[in-house]
């Protein structure tokens, strides 16, 4: 049986929320191992003169514990 866990990790992309998402993945897949899904559970955007600046993902990644 596996034990997985979760941690939730916010990121923010100049380009959308689907890099954001795999910015905030890549980077946690540096140190935490066997990723197994990402949940988007929130999203948002900075805007500065009247334009999108920035999205920003928040995201709950489940791993497995070895």
């Amino acid at each position: 049986m596996s034990v997985l866990k979760v941690i939730e990790v916010l990121s923010g992309s100049a380009t959308s929320w689907e890099d954001a998402t795999q910015k905030a993945v890549s980077k946690a897949s540096k140190s935490v191992k066997h990723i197994r899904s990402v949940y988007v559970q929130d999203q948002s955007a900075t805007v500065k003169d009247g334009k999108v600046s920035e999205f920003r993902v928040n995201l709950k990644i489940t791993f497995e514990l070895e």
